[in-house]
């Protein structure tokens, strides 16, 4: 064994014209920045290394010049293979005027290559990518005209459609880690995450290829606890020093946090509250989604306040978070710390993440939107000019038990204020977000109706849910108007049936005791009994069956309210803006199934009008002598209406 401690510069220079080369690094953590700094510095003085394939998962920059970004000059890259392209705009411009190649690939399909690259295989069958434009039907990835190999195949396979994705060979793999011994075994105690770093050397390794390493120290010979070392020397060509340490920090933002890495815990009640702005509107309105005890992934953007709102309600505990990049619960963090997580219960390797992902392991995500079309299709990755990229927005998306996309209903300038409980939109925003057909479709919203997967569209005025039929509007701020602030901002027209209100603690900026409402504490209130009449009231009224624990929790309470009437009921039930997550709806209907077999004797559903006055039957002379009580719209048959609801009182019997 030899040592392998070296300078940048000579690490660097063994990189050749044409090599394939992958890199760490995960939005703006892990980042090997020396390393790619160096190779920038060596092409602009030389002009080489030359007509490079940079193949890699997530974005790994600023957005502005760094990372990956430093890859922009004219010659240094010949084709990118990326999930995302907006944390180098300069290489996107790149794509964009196709001066080079660009496959744009979920990121973790290109995650899960690593392993079939490192294993000698020819790529990886996946389902993910079906139906967006990373299916060969719709592009295939292809970022631009200049690209036309085809990376991307339609297989069928025993009467399903698979994707495959054929691997690239790496040549050189860019990793990073803390501490390396002059073995080149590697550790990664100060990381906030771990990523691919393991696959990708592996993968260059095993094409004879080259591995160079940046850590921040060097330890001595056989100090380092084998079970710490995440890459093993026999790995690494090369180890290199990040001097000066501004090279190797955290992320962008920080230079070290040890609650990221996890070397501490820190407390985290006083996180700071989030304004009652938009974004938390939005964030509070998801938050309802959270599934307890279930295991959720959140976006960036507007989607990752939903952290913050967990923290101030308190029910982080009940839920575990995770992201893509590998972390697994604790408090998941935002801006220039977002993939990473404070207080994480574990963290591992990116790709084994989306093994998790991909195979259904998540109960929800919530992801941001960038366009929505009428079909329910999402577009997050090209828009507005921009190539962004998908990042892990497919496989995410396209796999998760349930589905939240969360942003402002228009983008550019929208300005909205909340004063006593009502949302005023005071400056519209410039661009409409919910658009006839989108540019590019990142989600499929006619796949996730094939599969059954609830979808729902929140932004901070009103909520969207994808049915069988469309799009439908389902539910509107207070103080919002329909037509004027909805409808008239939307190039296509939505289904409008009888939306309900959102739930008017969104917009007052106290608690909103949301673990009642995920745990459904308050159900019981919902079933009242009158053994006079042997009637069973059960108010669904604005109720969602959202997981399966809510049609637990309703058979609990149904069936304890018939255990104490003593003998078979009469359910009258209020199903006013109450909604089933489509895969659930199978499982609804057993319940009632169940129910009718064994406690009910009969089963009538009610609008809200006509539930209230059958509970109000010793009223309904008043209602007769005083039929001005009613709604506007019923005035003109109250009397009729009091005369049928006695007529079925007496006869409830033969309600069904």
């Amino acid at each position: 064994m030899k040592n392998k401690i070296t300078s940048v510069d000579e690490a660097i220079a063994l990189v050749r014209d044409n090599d394939v080369i992958t890199t760490t690094g995960f939005v703006q953590s892990c980042i090997p920045e020396a390393l790619h700094a160096a190779l920038e510095k060596r092409f602009v003085e030389t002009g080489h290394p030359k007509n490079l394939t940079l193949v890699m998962c997530a974005g790994a920059g600023d957005s502005k010049g760094l990372g990956t970004g430093r890859f922009h000059h004219d010659g240094m890259l010949r084709r990118v293979i990326a999930a995302n392209f907006g944390r180098m705009p300069g290489v996107a411009q790149a794509a964009k005027e196709n001066r080079i190649c660009g496959y744009n690939l979920p990121q973790g399909v290109i995650s899960q290559l690593y392993r079939a690259c490192a294993a000698g295989q020819p790529g990886l069958f996946s389902k993910v990518g079906l139906h967006t434009y990373v299916d060969p039907r719709n592009g295939g990835g292809k970022v631009n005209e200049k690209t036309k190999e085809d990376m991307v195949k339609l297989v069928d396979f025993e009467g399903e459609e698979w994707l495959f994705y054929t691997a690239t060979r790496i040549d050189v793999a860019l990793i990073r880690g803390t501490s390396a011994d002059p073995f080149g075994n590697i550790t990664m105690e100060k990381e906030a995450l771990t990523l691919d770093a393991m696959a990708q050397a592996m993968a260059a390794h095993n094409n004879k290829g080259l591995v160079i390493a940046q850590v921040e120290r060097i330890v001595a010979d056989n100090s380092l606890p084998p079970k710490s070392v995440k890459v093993p020397g026999i790995l690494v060509d090369c180890v290199v020093v990040a001097d000066p340490p501004e090279m190797h920090r955290m992320n962008y933002g920080v230079m070290y946090n040890p609650a990221l890495s996890g070397e501490v815990r820190v407390p985290v009640e006083g996180m700071a509250k989030m304004p009652l702005n938009e974004r938390k509107i939005i964030a509070r309105r998801a938050a309802f989604e959270l599934p307890p005890n279930g295991v959720i992934n959140l976006g960036v953007g507007a989607p990752d306040g939903i952290a913050a709102i967990a923290n101030e309600e308190k029910v982080t505990q009940h839920i575990t978070m995770t992201t893509e990049a590998g972390a697994v619960g604790g408090v998941l963090a935002g801006g220039s710390n977002f993939g990473s997580s404070a207080n994480a219960h574990s963290i591992i390797d990116q790709n084994q993440m989306f093994d998790f992902y991909d195979g259904g392991g998540l109960d929800m995500t919530c992801l941001g939107m960038a366009e929505c079309d009428e079909a329910g299709n999402v577009n997050a990755s090209r828009f507005a000019g921009r190539l962004n990229g998908c990042g892990g927005f497919i496989n995410i998306s396209q796999n998760a038990r349930a589905v939240v996309f969360a942003g402002t209903f228009t983008a550019g300038g929208l300005e909205i204020a909340v004063k006593d409980g009502k949302l005023r939109i005071v400056k519209e925003g410039r661009q409409h977000k919910f658009v006839k057909q989108v540019e590019e479709a990142t989600f499929s919203g006619d796949y996730a109706k094939q599969k059954r997967q609830p979808v729902i569209y929140v932004t901070e005025r009103c909520v969207f849910e994808l049915t069988p039929d469309g799009l439908e509007l389902v539910e509107v701020a207070p103080g919002i108007d329909i037509d004027k602030d909805i409808i008239a901002h939307m190039d296509f027209k939505p289904i409008v049936n009888k939306p309900v209100e959102m739930d008017p603690r969104i917009f007052i900026d106290e608690p909103m005791n949301l673990a009642d409402d995920l745990f459904n504490v308050k159900l019981g209130e919902r079933i009242e009994y009158d053994p006079d009449r042997n009637l069973l009231f059960i108010n669904l009224e604005g109720w969602s069956v959202r997981k399966r624990s809510d049609l637990d929790d309703l058979k609990r309470v149904i069936e304890v309210a018939c255990k104490e009437a003593g003998r078979r009921v009469h359910a009258i039930v209020n199903l006013d803006g109450f909604r089933v997550a489509e895969d659930l709806v199978d499982d609804h209907l057993a319940l009632i199934e169940h129910l009718k077999q064994n406690q009910y004797m009969s089963r009538s559903r009610y609008t809200t009008s006509a539930f209230m006055r059958m509970k109000m039957q010793d009223k309904v002379g008043e209602l007769e002598r005083a039929p001005h009580i009613f709604s506007s719209e019923e005035k003109a048959h109250a009397a009729r209406e009091a005369a049928a609801l006695r007529r079925r009182l007496q006869h409830v019997e033969r309600l069904d």
